[in-house]
Order: structure tokens, then C-alpha cells, then sequence
């Protein structure tokens, strides 16, 4: 019955997910290999990591901006034909870079989600993920298939999900408690935005039925704006220096958004 209810799912969250969301490599510095990757001498054949942007003196590396392509296939919203572009996603990196040190300044003790959760969240994306349900991620042996197939290891997933529930957290206690919506927005959206979709003879559902559900999309609307401001500002304040051309775009500009709706 709740396929005939024609409302946007109620995850509309930036970074719902992401954001989605891909996470970060671990701490905010560079990873302890690369110091050892710089040292070798250029006739080893080595292939050097190079940094590709600075945000507020962190650097992120080309080896980031590959590992959020792969992750991406991890996002719910993202169709499985589009295929996240270089430019984008070290857009994505620059916002949650901006976030994660963002929240860091304003809680330095500020607690991880608890293993339980993210265990919960993983069982959730191998059921219903499309691209894990073909392949019957539910499963070890489908889950193991998934993970190689697109160059993941089980520990990146755990470590991007217990990311993205601290994001969502943070932005739930930051920005969704103190929100209001009043019995009249809500008339508005039932009559404005949903009843419109119905044809004429088709039966709408009773507003008594979809009002929470239309409470809900309406709050994270106003939480999506209020974030938007907030990231938009945190770019604005910070010193984001793209230092690699070849990733120059609008979309890192902009930041390409934390997450698909």
C-alpha cells in the first residue's frame, strides 16, 4: 500500500546515504605510507601518490579521490549507469573534510556511533543495496564477490559507514532538533504537492494517513537547507586550495555536494 502513496522517501538528507556518504581515510593527516612512498627513487617504478588539494592545511591525495569512486557504489540514490567523476569527487572530499573538522572543533570527544549500529546499517545496505541484491550480498560468499568486484575491503566499508552515521549525528543534533512544523505546512504539502499526482477517479490516501510522512520529508527539507548555509559558509571561511589542475571544475568549486539526495 505505501507504493500508492506518490512522497519522496523520507531519507532526504544530504548525507543520507551519502552521504553519503564515503568517508575519509583514517585521522586527518597524511596516511603513514606515504612518507615511505616519497622516498623511493623515481627508477624504482614506484607509482607516487600525489596531493591533489589542501583544505585548511590537510592535504587530500589522489589516492582519496580513486577511493571515493569506488565507495560510490555504496551510495543508495546514485544510479547504478553514472559513474562519479574525478572533478566531483574530490568535491565531496573538500566538504567533508570541512565537516569532519568542523566537528571535531566543536567536540573533541565526541563519540563514534557504536558497533552495533554500524553493524545494523551494514546488514541494511547488503539487503537492499540493487547492486548487492543481485548478487546476493545478504550472503558471505555474494558479499565477498560484491567486495572484489569493485576493490573494496570489508574493513573500507565498515570504517565509510561508521562515518556517515557520525555525520548524520552531528547534523541531527546540530541542525534538526529545535525544528518545527506547523498543521499548516503540512495541509499545504497534501494539498499543493501531493494531491496533484493523483488522476482524476484515482483515490488519494487520507491526510490523517501521510501526515507523518509529509512531517518528516518537510523537516529534512528545512535540515538540508540550514546545511547547505552552514557548509556553503564553512567553504567560505576556510583556505580550500585545488593544487592539482587536471581536478579544476565547478564541481569542486561548489564542493559537488556531500551526498546524493
Amino acid at each position: 500500500m505505501e507504493a500508492e502513496i506518490r512522497l519522496p522517501r523520507a531519507c532526504l538528507l544530504r548525507v543520507c546515504l551519502v552521504v553519503a556518504m564515503a568517508g575519509l581515510t583514517a585521522g586527518l593527516g597524511l596516511p603513514a605510507a606515504l612518507g615511505a612512498q616519497e622516498m623511493q627513487p623515481a627508477s624504482s617504478g614506484v607509482v607516487l601518490d600525489r596531493v591533489v588539494a589542501v583544505v585548511n592545511n590537510r592535504a587530500i591525495l589522489a589516492s582519496e579521490v580513486e577511493d571515493e569512486i569506488r565507495l560510490s557504489v555504496l551510495e543508495p540514490g546514485r544510479p547504478e549507469s553514472t559513474v562519479l567523476t574525478p572533478q566531483r569527487a574530490l568535491g565531496q572530499l573538500i566538504s567533508r573534510v570541512l565537516i569532519e573538522q568542523q566537528i571535531r572543533q566543536e567536540d573533541e570527544r565526541a563519540a563514534g556511533p557504536p558497533q552495533s549500529e554500524v553493524d545494523a546499517r551494514l546488514a541494511e545496505l547488503r539487503k537492499e543495496l540493487p547492486a548487492c541484491v543481485r548478487q546476493n550480498c545478504a550472503s558471505d560468499a555474494g558479499w565477498q564477490t560484491f567486495l572484489a568486484g569493485h576493490r573494496l575491503t570489508p574493513q573500507r566499508v565498515e570504517a565509510y559507514l561508521r562515518y556517515r552515521l557520525e555525520i548524520l549525528r552531528f547534523i541531527e543534533l546540530r541542525f534538526r532538533q529545535g525544528i518545527r512544523i506547523s498543521q499548516q505546512e503540512i495541509d499545504t504539502y497534501y494539498r499543493d504537492i501531493l494531491l496533484p499526482q493523483y488522476a482524476a477517479g484515482e483515490k488519494p490516501p487520507a491526510l490523517d494517513a501521510v501526515a507523518p510522512r509529509i512531517e518528516e520529508i518537510l523537516l529534512q527539507q528545512q535540515v538540508n537547507a540550514m546545511f547547505d548555509d552552514w557548509l556553503n559558509s564553512l567553504r567560505k571561511q576556510g583556505q580550500v586550495e585545488v593544487v592539482d589542475p587536471a581536478f579544476e571544475s565547478a564541481e569542486t568549486q561548489s564542493g559537488g555536494g556531500v551526498a546524493n539526495p
